[in-house]
């Protein structure tokens, strides 16, 4: 069973969606016990950082996220949710991160006469090795809304990277813990394979 982690943030019912479509079993949860039972764990999430840590705080969910994402299960982090991961972002300097990986989150310039925040779709670059990639076409469109990105501090982590404006970091992998800045369940036949695979990863709880 994929836990989903219900903190309060946005798009917890469309990755829902997206893993009951591909029949993958599925719970929304804020539940620290049913978390930590789970055998995947999928962190989602739209809005502010320093909101995302607020929520997360409130609930009593960060020792469960960061228990879990030590235990070894696989673990599946999606936009808000790939930047929690990291130590703090400029959205909210005040905030302090979950710091499971080491790096920053960073608005993108307003010089280069960029929209903010990005909104739609853009091709990435994908390190064939990860298994949360396994299958996909080259260089595959995937769905973006943020106004921030990642600057991961050891680049060994990194899994993909985009281009907007700037080269940045897409996608994270380290061990059991995965994270996209991209919307997996709102990008089309690309997206589904990308999370059945990281079902795959779980328990095989997939059609």
């Amino acid at each position: 069973m994929i836990a989903i982690i219900d903190y309060g943030a946005g798009n917890i019912l469309s990755v829902q969606k997206a893993l009951d479509h591909i029949g993958c079993g599925n719970v929304v949860t804020s539940d620290a016990a049913v978390i930590s039972a789970a055998d995947g764990v999928v962190l989602p999430g739209v809005g502010a950082f320093g909101d995302a840590m607020s929520h997360l705080r409130a609930r009593g969910l960060e020792g469960a996220v960061k228990e879990f994402a030590a235990g070894g299960r696989p673990f599946l982090g999606i936009c808000l949710g790939l930047q929690v991961l990291f130590d703090h972002s400029e959205e909210s300097p005040e905030a302090k991160g979950l710091s499971l990986l080491p790096g920053r989150v960073k608005r993108f310039p307003s010089d280069r006469g960029l929209k903010i925040p990005q909104i739609g779709w853009n091709s990435i670059e994908y390190d064939r090795a990860c298994p949360l990639f396994k299958g996909l076409p080259e260089h595959p469109y995937v769905y973006f809304v943020h106004s921030y990105y990642l600057e991961a501090a050891d680049e060994s982590i990194v899994s993909a990277v985009a281009e907007y404006g700037i080269r940045y970091h897409a996608a994270v992998a380290k061990d059991n813990v995965f994270a996209t800045q991209f919307h997996p369940e709102k990008s089309g036949s690309v997206g589904l394979r990308i999370l059945r695979n990281f079902a795959e990863l779980v328990s095989g709880d997939c059609e």
